[in-house]
């Protein structure tokens, strides 16, 4: 009998029994939350960086696996330019982009702006010291 009352836990009490029953799960959603959940919202902001600054003449990639050259962009739809020899357009859902190959040179030349922007300020900083 003393056996079945020890087994459920009806003999003498343990100090922190309930804590020490609910630490293993609080332990086990801080390990997920770390390894599962942070990682997944930063891909995801990430993914809405990507698809925000999809611009004309972008090469992308959709969803579906069709490659094509961005036409137009609209609020929630694109337009890519699948054939350039007949001409052939689709219209996709902007969320449907998987990746862009090749940014336009609009925003490349922009790009490349800032970066010489930012060695020559640190050209200038490094000749000061």
């Amino acid at each position: 009998m003393f056996f079945l009352l020890q087994a459920t836990g009806q003999g003498k009490g343990s100090p922190g029994g309930m804590m020490s029953l609910l630490l293993p799960f609080i332990l086990m959603f801080v390990v997920m939350y770390f390894l599962i959940l942070r990682p997944q919202k930063k891909k995801e902001k990430e993914r809405k960086a990507l698809l925000a600054r999809v611009r004309k003449n972008d090469r992308v990639v959709t969803a579906g696996g069709i490659h094509g050259v961005v036409t137009s962009v609209r609020e929630n739809e694109v337009i890519v330019r699948v054939d350039d020899s007949k001409d052939v357009k689709i219209k996709v859902d902007r969320n449907s982009i998987a990746t862009v190959l090749e940014v336009s040179h609009d925003d490349a030349d922009e790009g490349e702006a800032e970066t010489v922007a930012s060695e020559s300020k640190e050209n200038e900083s490094k000749g000061k010291k």
